[in-house]
């Protein structure tokens, strides 16, 4: 990488540090906390306050993205982020359910995920750009761990107004990451005028949207019954989960490092994504019997973040890659509202299998749907050898 990519790369890694923990912070202790608060005992509106972000993101990450196509980068960024603190802000300031769910749906509706991929993907060249978002993807697995131990602390220290005061802190640090940190990307090269059909319509582009919702779905589903797991195999509880978790997404890091670094090197993108969704099939079908020996099932936790990070890290330059120059923005929009809808789905498909069929169907059902991803990928073309200009620093003042 160059000095210029080094910086954008880190400095947009830390704006989606100070975000996405600010997000997960809530993730741990929302459903405990939330029975202080009046109404706080249904767990349908507890439940409907945590995912409205999630449903406000999606219908938002493909008008941010365009935007973000139109207008640059960087103001659509920060315009997304203000209202990250905005709604942050309605919920600290209030103990009602009711408006805490609108404060979510404020935050969520700040949806920049598209956006600031895409202004990563302006700010360095195809053949670095997926140890890139690689420095991303680690960035949020890495958070998502501190949040575990984190948000306890904060809890116990000031409640959940505390805790959501520490959000909006950590969205305006966000903020001013994306303000004045963030370097201006030069601007993208054009090309041919593309429309929005040549976006919905890409089959390549299809199979990346395909796969980011079937990655996201498994996570989730898994997630469902995978705690509950470790707590029974490892006797642990819920406030010492984190001494799992920590040291399996560090060992996942440890092995996707090398993995993108030869990816990168010798340009076997394919290879690389097919055999990532075939570890994830060989995981999901592993842990059936996994799940009651609690050696064998951080084992198995182990390899699905080391996939699962390799292909976080992979789709999203893959559809930089592929989709039309001007309209990058709106593909990254379609993508990341491919994922918020599989988070969504796989929550739902998993409490759904648990209670009705049991954990081991969570897996199965899993392991089919990683199968049908894997014979869907199959035909995605191999990218063109394609080498751009070193990024430079650049004057202007909006990316």
């Amino acid at each position: 990488m160059t000095p210029f990519e080094r910086r954008a790369s880190l400095s947009l890694a830390a704006l989606f540090m100070c975000r996405m923990l600010g997000l997960f912070l809530l993730l741990p202790v929302f459903a405990v906390a939330a029975k202080a608060l009046p109404g706080g005992n249904d767990p349908a509106r507890v439940g409907l306050a945590l995912g409205m972000y999630g449903l406000t993101q999606a219908f938002m990450q493909i008008p941010f993205g365009l935007a973000s196509d139109r207008w640059g980068r960087r103001p659509v960024v920060v315009m997304g982020l203000v209202l990250f603190v905005a709604g942050s802000v309605v919920c600290a300031t209030t103990d009602d359910l009711f408006w805490i769910t609108i404060g979510r749906a404020i935050q969520g509706s700040g949806a920049i995920s598209a956006a600031v991929t895409a202004w990563l993907a302006d700010a360095t060249r195809d053949e670095v750009r997926t140890k890139a978002m690689a420095m991303i993807g680690a960035s949020i697995g890495l958070t998502f761990a501190v949040s575990l131990v984190l948000a306890p602390v904060l809890v116990g220290w000031g409640g959940l107004t505390g805790l959501f005061w520490t959000i909006a802190a950590l969205g305006v640090a966000a903020l001013g990451v994306a303000a004045w940190v963030v370097p201006a990307a030069p601007p993208a090269p054009r090309g041919e005028p593309a429309s929005m059909s040549s976006v919905l319509s890409h089959p390549d582009l299809l199979r990346l949207n395909l796969g980011v919702f079937t990655l996201h779905l498994i996570q989730v589903a898994l997630f469902v019954v995978v705690p509950a797991a470790l707590v029974h195999t490892g006797g642990l509880d819920t406030a010492t989960l984190w001494k799992v978790y920590l040291p399996v997404v560090l060992a996942s890091f440890v092995v996707m490092v090398p993995v993108i670094g030869v990816t990168e090197r010798y340009a076997t993108h394919r290879k690389t994504l097919l055999g990532a969704i075939a570890g994830l099939v060989l995981v999901c079908m592993f842990l059936p019997w996994a799940q009651d020996h609690y050696g064998w099932l951080v084992g198995a936790m182990i390899a699905f973040f080391s996939v699962f990070n390799i292909l976080e890290a992979m789709q999203p330059s893959l559809v930089s890659r592929v989709a039309p120059p001007s309209l990058k923005g709106l593909a990254l929009g379609f993508y990341n509202t491919s994922q918020a809808i599989g988070l969504f789905a796989g929550g739902a498909l998993g409490g759904w299998l648990v209670s009705h069929l049991g954990a081991a169907a969570v897996f199965q059902a899993a392991a089919g749907l990683a199968v049908i991803w894997l014979l869907a990928a199959w035909g995605m073309k191999p990218l063109p050898a394609r080498r751009t200009a070193r990024p430079e620093r650049v004057s202007h003042p909006a990316s």
